[in-house]
């Protein structure tokens, strides 16, 4: 068996995702932000090569220590379901209308 690697420490930052691409990563690193917590991506791939196993293909999210307990609570949170996301969604939106959301439903007869 392979036995991963321990992380090196980054003085003043702690990992709370690794992820072998830089769109998992970013993803995380928004979440944190949209939280409102500080955070950061480290990447060791080499985009030249474009590596995406081994030690140099590892994506990092850090946080400050004073953060990594709010923000492993926000990771390990249970996911939105399909419905409350398009909730929000169209929450976050005022103008849209009733008919903007059900288009079909507008009763218009061609």
């Amino acid at each position: 068996m392979f036995r991963e690697k321990e992380d090196k420490p980054i003085e003043g930052w702690l990992t709370v995702f690794k992820s072998g691409t830089d769109y998992e990563a970013d993803l995380v690193k928004d979440r944190l932000v949209d939280s409102g917590l500080s955070a950061v991506i480290l990447t060791h791939r080499d985009h030249a090569f474009h590596l995406t196993v081994g030690d140099l293909a590892v994506v990092r999210v850090l946080v400050a220590p004073s953060q990594y307990e709010d923000a492993m609570r926000i990771l390990q949170a249970v996911p939105l379901t399909d419905e409350e996301l398009e909730a929000a969604a169209l929450a976050a939106n005022p103008r849209l209308t009733d008919h903007d959301q059900n288009p079909d439903q507008s009763g218009d007869q061609k």
